[in-house]
């Protein structure tokens, strides 16, 4: 398959496999190209096969799907005094 092919095939098994919608699959396949994940992939089509797009699909899923952690609030670092 095409290096195309195989972001379409990733993206189609995160949806079925991992109960995302297509837009958050999508979203998963693209953040992950974007970070380098599929260069190897761009670079040497042969290993654009079905059963590296299972594997990858299960990779991105777990190194991309969880939410980023929302950060801790900023604690005030007055002390409360009297009113004024």
């Amino acid at each position: 398959m095409t290096y195309e092919e195989h972001l379409d095939e990733v993206t189609t098994l995160i949806y079925e496999r991992f109960g995302l919608s297509e837009a958050a699959a999508i979203k998963l396949v693209m953040r992950a190209q974007a970070d380098g994940y599929f260069s190897d992939h761009d670079d040497d089509p042969s290993i654009c096969t079905q059963l590296r797009a299972e594997q990858d699909a299960k990779r991105v899923f777990k190194q991309y799907g969880k939410p980023a952690e929302p950060e801790a609030p900023v604690k005030s670092r007055r002390r409360p005094g009297p009113p004024r």
